[in-house]
């Protein structure tokens, strides 16, 4: 159905194509990584390279310095005494800011652009486009393997991680919350933030996917085994990451704390770190980063094919062209590419972390679920929302589903969304650099772009309408069936599905459903 003053799907397409369009990125930085695996001795796990510079060290020796009275010795065979420590930097920092991304001083000095990561960019957007381009068919097919594949993976990292010394420690710090951490609102914002992100709420995703699906499909169902599998796979996933930690911090004569890091750093710094530090190094390098390559894929596949359906459906049936999805998929990706060079710059990462901080995460999704709640819930109506999931199941879902939708997200959704403005702080790199103010108007230009979707279109069509205000507004929320729905809804009526789009034989015909 459709209601059509509150265009929810306008701002769900802004969402997801700007994180298609940076997180992509990721996929570049690991293939990238997957590519340096391939070495007899990891490129990042020494000094010796051409991109490292004096202050770097390959081991900190921080347990001969915990005297005081030792500050002017020197540590190891680096020619460095206890107080440089301080300034000190380890090869796989030197090797992810120096040579990776050749980091510049700022977002106001983009420099060149890395060559190597262009090639990185451009073959996993071709990787995406011959993955996509055909459509769910041939990309289910493929998922089989990458969704799967990565399972093994985890489970061989995790029989690794779990026989290395410090390994239990990791573990146990993983499994013992901070309770006092609940007190804090950033727990809170950034737990919010990361269940909408990772079960791709607002995106429009899975909406576009479930359009495939057959009308009578379990979509009750699967709602409660897409939870279940994937917050499974993220507890399943955690004892992998601290078990490798606790041997990390165990290795360094740390507390875990100061070896655990969270997005790119966990990915790039802390884990490549580890690694370097088994046995048979580059396998376990090379595993790692070719699990993660396979997770972002998947992550990619769903974007790119949300926003590609989206696009398609708002082309009526006579502008039919044979390759007209090939040719979508070809756009939305070279689009995309295009936007991309701006990160493959030295000032490339100070342009990722605005798109990732305010584009397609946090307020943006936060702002999109809660009236997503509001619009089924109130306008459309919960109890006839609950009448259309129980025509296609077969049953009415537990009427908990109703008052989630009614109270309990939209409430959470908004709570959170106020604590994210109150405790809102300037965007930072490293917590060190501080982005300009121009720079944080780009970043609320791209936050706003999805969010006034939704109130801009409201008052649009609420202008654009004809009558009272109690008119306009009954006309604008009444649903809109399609055909294919009404065979559905209404088996009496004969000939519903020789009806074609446009003709005056296709009258709209509204049901309201009573149970």
């Amino acid at each position: 159905f459709q209601v059509r003053p509150l265009r929810l799907g306008y701002a769900s397409m802004v969402i997801v194509f700007f994180c298609n369009t940076y997180y992509i990125m990721v996929l570049a930085w690991g293939f990238y990584y997957l590519i340096k695996s391939f070495t007899a001795t990891l490129p990042w796990s020494s000094c010796n390279n051409e991109w490292n510079t004096p202050s770097c060290i390959e081991i900190f020796h921080h347990q001969d310095c915990k005297n005081a009275s030792f500050a002017n010795i020197t540590v190891g065979s680096s020619n460095m005494t206890c107080a440089d420590l301080a300034d000190a930097r380890s090869p796989i920092i030197e090797f992810w800011e120096n040579k990776v991304l050749s980091i510049s001083s700022g977002l106001d000095e983009p420099g060149k652009m890395n060559w190597e990561l262009i090639l990185c960019l451009m073959a996993v957007w071709v990787l995406v486009y011959f993955c996509v381009w055909k459509g769910v068919k041939s990309t289910g097919k493929i998922v089989y393997f990458t969704a799967t594949f990565p399972y093994v993976v985890l489970i061989i990292l995790l029989v690794r991680g779990v026989t290395l010394p410090g390994a239990y420690d990791g573990i146990m710090y993983y499994i013992k919350p901070d309770w006092s951490k609940l007190e804090e609102a950033q727990v809170w914002i950034d737990a919010g933030t990361q269940i909408f992100f990772s079960y791709a709420i607002g995106l429009g995703a899975l909406t576009a996917l479930g359009s495939y699906n057959r009308f009578n499909n379990d979509c009750y169902k699967d709602a409660f085994i897409l939870a279940l599998i994937n917050s499974g796979t993220s507890f399943f996933a955690g004892f992998v990451v601290f078990s490798i930690l606790g041997f990390m911090a165990a290795e360094q004569g740390v507390d875990i704390s100061q070896v655990a890091e969270s997005g790119p750093g966990l990915a790039f710094i802390a884990y490549p770190k580890a690694v370097s530090l088994m046995p048979v190094a580059p396998l376990w390098a090379a595993l790692f980063f070719f699990m993660l390559l396979l997770l972002g894929l998947d992550s990619q596949f769903v974007g790119v094919e949300g926003f590609v359906t989206g696009i398609l459906d708002l082309f009526p049936g006579k502008y039919y062209h044979r390759y007209k999805r090939e040719i979508a998929v070809a756009i939305c990706c070279l689009l995309c590419f295009i936007i991309d060079l701006s990160m493959v710059t030295q000032g490339g990462m100070y342009v990722f972390q605005l798109f990732d901080y305010y584009s397609a995460s946090g307020m943006t999704l936060l702002w999109q679920a809660f009236w997503e709640c509001i619009v089924v819930a109130w306008v459309y109506g919960a109890d006839r929302f609950m009448d259309d999931v129980a025509r296609m199941i077969g049953y009415r879902p537990f009427p908990w589903m109703k008052w989630c939708w009614s109270f309990i997200t939209p409430c959470v959704c908004m709570g959170i969304f106020l604590f994210h403005l109150v405790n809102y702080k300037p965007l930072t790199y490293n917590n060190v650099y501080v982005y300009p103010w121009w720079g944080e108007v780009i970043g609320w230009c791209l936050a706003l772009s999805s969010m006034l979707c939704i109130p801009v279109s409201l008052l649009y069509k609420l202008f654009r309408a004809k009558g009272t205000f109690k008119e306009r507004w009954a006309h604008l929320t009444t649903p809109v069936w399609g055909a294919h729905h009404l065979e559905y809804m209404a088996p009496d009526i004969k000939s519903l599905s020789s009806m074609s789009p446009g003709t005056d034989d296709n009258k709209v015909i509204i049901f309201e459903s009573v149970m």
